[in-house]
């Protein structure tokens, strides 16, 4: 092998490491923004495009196994009148406190997201109905015990949680608008 060859090997070789970097660059970027799809703006959670996909992932688990599984729709109850009393910092920190408590009382193959402004969604999978619904009690008791330091101000929050179990033959919008119906019938019931 002449020197020229051995210089076009070199270039070669060089060229192929800059283009391996250049590529695992790419590949963490791109699990970055994956990342960033998939969690909520405010709250240290998934956001609702991971949550209907991780719902997607449930409906099929359970039809196969036929394991039961349960979605809990979770709202904030005054959550505008906290925003209008004391600000939407405030209201901000309601909905961090609620996220940090719901976060915590979870299992860890369990998921809670946040799906819309003042909106929960939570995947309890492998939980009977019996089981679910003690745990949306739990939840709910957990979260108006502890009340949120706003410095100036100490509030209690309280949140009203609708469950429904998923069903053979459901697909992800009839699970949500089951579970967000059973919300506002429990708020009804108060």
């Amino acid at each position: 092998m002449n020197e020229l060859d051995s210089d076009v090997i070199r270039q070669l070789a060089d060229e192929n490491d800059g283009l391996k970097a250049a590529l695992e660059n790419l590949r963490a970027r791109l699990e970055e923004l994956e990342r960033l799809a998939d969690t909520d703006t405010l709250l240290p959670l998934p956001n609702r495009r991971a949550f209907l996909r991780e719902l997607e992932r449930v409906l099929h688990q359970a039809a196969r196994h036929k394991t039961p599984a349960a979605v809990l729709y979770v709202d904030v109850n005054g959550l505008k009148a906290i925003n209008d009393c004391h600000g939407h910092q405030a209201g901000d920190a309601v909905l961090l406190h609620v996220a940090r408590v719901l976060k915590a009382s979870l299992r860890a193959g369990d998921m809670v997201a946040r799906i819309g402004g003042d909106e929960f969604g939570l995947i309890l999978d492998h939980l009977d109905e019996k089981a679910a619904r003690a745990k949306g009690d739990v939840l709910a008791t957990t979260v108006a015990a502890e009340p949120v330091d706003l410095g100036r101000a100490s509030i209690r929050v309280s949140v009203t949680a609708g469950l429904t179990m998923v069903r053979a033959g459901d697909d992800v919008e009839t699970v949500l608008a089951r579970a967000d119906a059973a919300m506002y019938a429990q708020r009804s019931e108060r």
